[in-house]
C-alpha cells in the first residue's frame, strides 16, 4: 500500500460532456480556475486539455494552453502543471471511403501534436503508449509515431506519463524505454474502464501493474461511478490517483461534481485508508522531476 499519496486533477477532459454537466471548464479562464480549485483541495497535479472557447470542443491550439498556463502561474506557482500530448490521434473511417477520414477524424503529424508542449515546456506531458479503439472511434499513435513523440518529449526536458489503456500499451512503453527514449523512473497512468481497454476490474489493473518495469511509478483512473472504487484500489496496491470532470461529472447519483470537491472526496478516501495526500514539492521529488 502506498502510505504517500500524489492527486492528479483531470479538470476537463476532451470528451463530450459540455451539456452533460452545468459548469464544465471550457474557457482558458474556466480551465484555469478549475486547476486552481483543484490544487487548492489537495491535488498536486493538474491534467490540462484545452476546448474551442466558442465550440467547447476539444482543441489543441498552443495559444489556448498558454494561456491556461499564465492564468494558473499568475496565482500559483507550485503546482506541477501536466498537459494533454494525445489530441491529434483521432479516426472515423468514412462510411463509403473507409481508407478516408470522416466526420471527427483528427490526425496530426507528431510535430502538430507537441508543439505546445516543445513552446510551454510543462513538469509533465501525456504520451499515450499506443493505438487503440474507443466507443465509436479509433485512435492512432504507431510504434515509429511513438519513437519520435518520446524523442521530442525528452528533447523539451519534459517527463512523459505513459498513458496505458490496456497491456500492449505497458509493452510498447517498456519497449521505449529499452531504447533509451524514455528515461527511469518511468511514470505510468493506468487507465482503467475506457472502451474498449482495459475493464475497471480488480484483476486488469494488478496485471497491468505487475507488468510495469522494475521502479516504475504508477497512478490510476477509473471512469464514471468507479472512480471512487479506483482511487482506493490503486492507493492499496502502491499506486497514486487521479479524479476530475475528464473521467467523470457526478459527487453522487444525480448531484453533478466540481473538480474540487472530487479531490476532496479521493483526499477523504486515501485518509480513511490511513495514508497522506502529499504536495507539489514532495511529488516533484517523488516523481524524479527537474527543477520548475
Amino acid at each position: 500500500m502506498n502510505r504517500e499519496v500524489i492527486v492528479t486533477c483531470a479538470v476537463t477532459g476532451a470528451g463530450d460532456t459540455v451539456g452533460r454537466h452545468p459548469a464544465i471548464p471550457v474557457t482558458p479562464e474556466e480551465i484555469a480556475g478549475a486547476a486552481l480549485e483543484s490544487a487548492e483541495a489537495g491535488a498536486a497535479i493538474v491534467h490540462i486539455h484545452v476546448r474551442d472557447p466558442k465550440t467547447g470542443k476539444a482543441d489543441r491550439r498552443p495559444h489556448l494552453y498558454r494561456e491556461v498556463l499564465e492564468r494558473i502561474r499568475a496565482r500559483n506557482e507550485d503546482v506541477i502543471l501536466n498537459l494533454s500530448a494525445g489530441m491529434g490521434g483521432d479516426f472515423v473511417p468514412d462510411e463509403r471511403e473507409p481508407w478516408r477520414g470522416g466526420s471527427g477524424t483528427d490526425m496530426a503529424s507528431v510535430a502538430d501534436r507537441l508543439t505546445h508542449v516543445e513552446e510551454l515546456r510543462p513538469e509533465i506531458c501525456t504520451l499515450d503508449c499506443g493505438s487503440m479503439n474507443y466507443a465509436a472511434s479509433a485512435y492512432v499513435s504507431t510504434p515509429e509515431m511513438l519513437r519520435a513523440m518520446a524523442a521530442r518529449i525528452k528533447a523539451a526536458g519534459v517527463k512523459p506519463e505513459i498513458e496505458a489503456f490496456e497491456l500492449g500499451h505497458v509493452w510498447m512503453a517498456k519497449q521505449l524505454i529499452e531504447e533509451g527514449l524514455i528515461e527511469p523512473p518511468a511514470l505510468f497512468q493506468l487507465c482503467m474502464g475506457i472502451p474498449f481497454g482495459a475493464e475497471c476490474d480488480p484483476r486488469a489493473i494488478l496485471t497491468m501493474r505487475d507488468l510495469l518495469p522494475p521502479g516504475s511509478i504508477f497512478a490510476a483512473f477509473g471512469i464514471g461511478r468507479m472512480q471512487m472504487p479506483m482511487v482506493a484500489q490503486a492507493v492499496f496496491l502502491g499506486g497514486h490517483v487521479r479524479v476530475g470532470l475528464e473521467d467523470n461529472l457526478w459527487l453522487e447519483k444525480g448531484v453533478p461534481a466540481s473538480n474540487g470537491q472530487l479531490v476532496e472526496r479521493a483526499r477523504q478516501i486515501v485518509e480513511l485508508m490511513g495514508a497522506r495526500v502529499i504536495g507539489p514539492d514532495q511529488a516533484r521529488d517523488r516523481l524524479s522531476l527537474r527543477p520548475h
